[in-house]
């Protein structure tokens, strides 16, 4: 259909797309600083044992909420790494169940919260933004509403 309405148009569709296939791949050139940077910082971050203590200081205000112990790292890994937020809910799933309390929590966490860091340094650093004002914070407020009604509305949903 692409090089029938391209045909029609009287559009060398092959030129067009070895454009589109230039400017896709400044961009990636664009942004590879930055998304480099982000995955050495999450490394750090996670080698460092920070994740540890950020969910060892998290764990009252969790279990105050009603949040299981088990999904507190999930909430501090999901706004930095989405395959690192996917690789430790496949860890819920295999220790809990999918069925259970912990692992509905933990699934209706990563469906309803995004991956803020990376979203904002692939979207920011194409577009050649440098700050990012309010974003980061009002993201990472829209994070943590995520997992606290996760846990409420499992609970009022399935329990």
């Amino acid at each position: 259909m692409i090089i029938a309405a391209g045909a029609i148009k009287r559009i060398n569709v092959f030129e067009a797309f070895i454009e589109g296939a230039q400017q896709g791949l400044g961009t990636v050139v664009s942004i590879l600083p930055t998304l480099c940077t982000l995955f050495f910082l999450i490394g750090i971050f996670m080698s460092s044992g920070a994740s540890d203590i950020m969910s060892f200081a998290a764990a009252p205000f969790a279990s105050l909420i009603g949040l299981p112990d088990a999904v507190i790292p999930l909430m501090i890994l999901r706004p930095l790494s989405g395959s690192g937020a996917m690789a430790f809910f496949k860890t819920v799933v295999e220790n809990f169940g999918v069925d259970s309390f912990t692992g509905r929590v933990a699934a209706v966490m990563l469906g309803s919260s995004e991956t803020t860091m990376y979203t904002v340094s692939v979207y920011y650093g194409a577009a050649g933004v440098k700050k990012t004002r309010h974003t980061i914070p009002c993201a990472l407020i829209g994070d943590i509403t995520a997992f606290i009604a996760a846990g409420i509305l499992v609970r009022l949903f399935f329990k």
